[in-house]
């Protein structure tokens, strides 16, 4: 568990490193660019256009990884008080201070944001401007003078002998080694935390030197994944083998690396493959002398070519590396797949990688069964989830919306996933759970969704199903039954279990709070609160839009007394596997009864701008009434 606990919290560091660096990655092209074109070296050297380069690395990169940095902490503010704290390590050093602006961009979101909490409520009306303005000011300037007199010589320190043990390396031939840990971290997600955390700060410090670094290559070489992807293309079976192929595109070209993970999770031998593919590539870059002159994100070929140095030596240097990682990765792969048995479920390998992640995966998708088009006469659509007290029927009750509005006389509605109904025509399911609904009900059509109040699938179904629809007279009255289920619906969402402004340091401690309302409410015995827990571990319970739904699992349902809901108002948010939730719907339903009501909130929740009213909204009615108004 101890062991979990920091992957989990390294995890977090790399993504949170990751945050910073990635929204701009533009600037770093344009860096890199101008590098790479009106250096001395460069394709068309340019003096005057060449002293672009050294206040780019110097000042734009870094002000632009505090600034954000303190915006992740404490949104604008934060990210104005980052930017003049990093203002302090920039000038007080000689290096590009990426490190430093990653340490005072946090810092000083975090300083402003303790302010400001400290002060809520205590400015008097008409001095909230002023107080704003000065307190960033001074609380910016004096975090620029502590950056400039202890920070940047620290930061100083540190950079200094990483770069000397780096050169050590490289002197020694030792540098191929670093792919011993490179290459599981990538598998395990703790990759941006050497990425962004060490190799591409060094990296910038030996562009700007030497004018290239051979450390961006590191990481961001697609061989080691190329070569095991090629490998399933000749020699796995199944799904594994018909889907590498664009796999492997979608890795080579489009530089997405994690797409590969779940190959590896399949047969976690592989990951020997990975390693000495990896060492293979980073000894062909020494000894050709390969580098980057700026950093290549993503880990495409593309942008590796872009960011070679322009001069055939470096060019070869680099393919060869890259084409040398993957015939290495292939060769050993290769032979993995053809001793021992291969595990086949490929789904369960992407959710694996999903879990490693500790958030939703962008390309967990593309491991999905194919199926064919949306099948002809609908008559019955059906959202499924674990509990089908939540989520589903939320769903349901935003679709069921837009049928009606386009005249589709089809019956909506859901179910937990083990009840779903096997002449169920179209199934609706978070994307992991999708693969449980396929084994359920194998011949429907399904469709995977990740975002249940604004998904982008609703829309694209009814234009689907316009034009081909044929439901009986008897299946319309099911579906208005379903949807006008009013009894017992009175009194269920009540004044005092609302709240607002509170602060939440984690989802479970937010979600013990709402299961602590439910309880004392008398809606639900004490070990729904677990259950409810459970359920988030399960799935994330959230929807999309800001909201977060938890209430418990299938099993839990007898524990559920009679129907309730609490409304939380989180208006900093709360983190729910890498989601922000401002606003908390905690949810109790026996038999049906909180439907209605559910089916409300989906539907006021589906408009961002209700959103804003509720999470802006300074009194329990206020809140309830623009719930109840939809």
């Amino acid at each position: 568990m101890a062991q979990s606990n920091i992957k989990v919290a390294v995890q977090k560091f790399g993504n949170f490193l990751s945050s910073m660096v990635m929204p701009n990655i533009g600037a770093f092209i344009a860096w890199g660019l101008i590098t790479a074109l009106f250096i001395p070296t460069g394709f068309f050297p340019n003096e005057s256009l060449a002293k672009l380069v050294d206040p780019m690395v110097k000042y734009l990169l870094p002000l632009l990884i505090g600034y954000t940095g303190g915006k992740l902490v404490h949104d604008q503010r934060g990210g104005v008080v980052g930017a003049i704290a990093t203002m302090g390590v920039i000038v007080g050093s000689d290096i590009p201070m990426f490190l430093g602006a990653m340490i005072m961009g946090p810092l000083g979101g975090y300083i402003i944001k303790k302010f400001d909490q400290f002060i809520e409520g205590k400015v008097k009306t008409g001095f909230e401007m002023l107080i704003n303005n000065f307190s960033a000011g001074i609380l910016g300037g004096i975090l620029a003078i502590l950056a400039f007199l202890g920070v940047s010589p620290a930061v100083d320190g540190f950079t200094g002998a990483l770069v000397v043990g780096v050169d050590w390396m490289v002197a020694h031939g030792l540098l191929p080694l670093t792919s011993i840990l490179i290459e599981p971290a990538k598998i395990l997600f703790l990759n941006n935390a050497i990425n962004h955390g060490i190799l591409s700060p060094i990296g910038a410090e030996q562009i700007r030197t030497n004018g290239q670094s051979i450390l961006l290559l590191l990481e961001t070489n697609p061989g080691p994944g190329l070569g095991i992807l090629l490998a399933y293309c000749f020699f796995g079976k199944g799904t594994a083998k018909q889907s590498a192929p664009g796999a492997a595109i979608i890795h080579f070209i489009g530089g997405i690396h994690e797409i590969y993970f779940p190959y590896v999770l399949m047969r976690p031998l592989l990951i020997i493959a990975a390693i000495l593919g990896g060492m293979s590539g980073v000894f062909t870059f020494v000894l050709l002398g390969g580098g980057l002159q700026a950093v290549a994100s993503p880990g495409s070929i593309l942008a590796i070519l872009a960011a070679t140095p322009g001069n055939a030596g470096s060019y070869v240097a680099n393919i060869s590396g890259v084409l040398v990682a993957a015939v290495v990765s292939f060769i050993v792969g290769s032979l993995i797949l053809k001793t021992g048995k291969q595990i086949e479920d490929l789904d369960e390998a992407a959710r694996k990688m999903q879990e490693m992640k500790g958030k939703k995966s962008s390309v967990a998708g593309s491991f999905t069964k194919q199926q064919g088009d949306v099948p002809a006469s609908v008559q019955k659509i059906v959202f499924a989830c674990d509990a089908g007290m939540g989520s589903s029927a939320m769903g349901a009750s935003l679709l069921r919306k837009k049928v009606k509005q386009a005249d589709l006389n089809i019956s909506v509605t859901n179910t937990a996933i083990s009840n779903i109904p096997s002449d169920a025509q179209i199934v609706i399911t978070q994307e992991e759970l999708t693969p449980r609904a396929q084994n359920k009900v194998p011949d429907a059509y399904h469709i995977s969704v990740d975002n249940f109040l604004s998904s982008p699938e609703y829309d694209k179904l009814i234009d689907q199903l316009k034009n081909d629809h044929t439901t009986s007279k008897a299946e319309e009255e099911k579906n208005v039954s379903v949807e006008n289920n009013t009894d017992s619906n009175d009194g269920l969402l009540k004044e005092e279990n609302v709240f607002l402004n509170q602060h939440f340091s984690s989802k479970e401690e937010a979600i013990r709070f709402a299961g602590s309302v439910l309880v004392k409410g008398g809606y639900v015995e004490e070990n729904y609160v677990e259950a409810m827990i459970e359920r988030d571990n399960m799935t994330s319970t959230y929807m999309g839009n800001d909201v977060a739904i938890p209430h418990g699992t299938e099993e839990a349902k007898k524990n559920v007394l009679r129907s309730g809901f609490t409304v939380i108002q989180v208006p900093e948010g709360v983190d729910f596997d890498g989601e922000k939730v401002r606003l908390i719907f905690g949810i109790a339903g026996k038999d049906g009864t909180h439907l209605e009501i559910l089916s409300g909130i989906a539907i006021t929740c589906s408009d961002m701008d209700n959103i804003e009213k509720m999470v802006h909204a300074k009194s329990a009615k206020e809140l309830m009434a623009i719930i109840q108004s939809n």
